[in-house]
C-alpha cells in the first residue's frame, strides 16, 4: 500500500484505505474516495493531483491525498 500522492499518472488503482480524522474521512467519501472504488490520476503538479474517480474529476491536494492509501 502507498498514498495515492506517489501513483503515477495514467494508471487506474484500487482504493484500500481512506485515513485521517472522520471529519476528513466523510468529505473524501463524499467526493467518491470509498473503498475498493477505482480511481486515476489525471495529473500531478506540484504533488495536487487531479483524480478521475466515478465519472468525474476532482482536484484534491498533497496532504488531502497522503491520507488515501492505494
Amino acid at each position: 500500500m502507498m498514498p495515492l500522492s506517489m501513483q503515477k499518472v495514467g494508471e487506474p488503482i484500487e482504493i484500500k484505505k481512506v485515513g485521517g480524522k472522520e471529519e476528513t474521512r466523510r468529505y473524501l467519501e463524499n467526493l467518491g474516495f470509498v473503498m475498493g472504488s477505482i480511481v486515476t490520476v489525471v495529473s500531478d503538479i506540484g504533488g495536487n493531483l487531479i483524480v478521475n474517480v466515478k465519472d468525474s474529476r476532482v482536484a484534491i491536494g498533497k496532504e488531502m491525498a497522503n491520507k488515501i492509501m492505494v
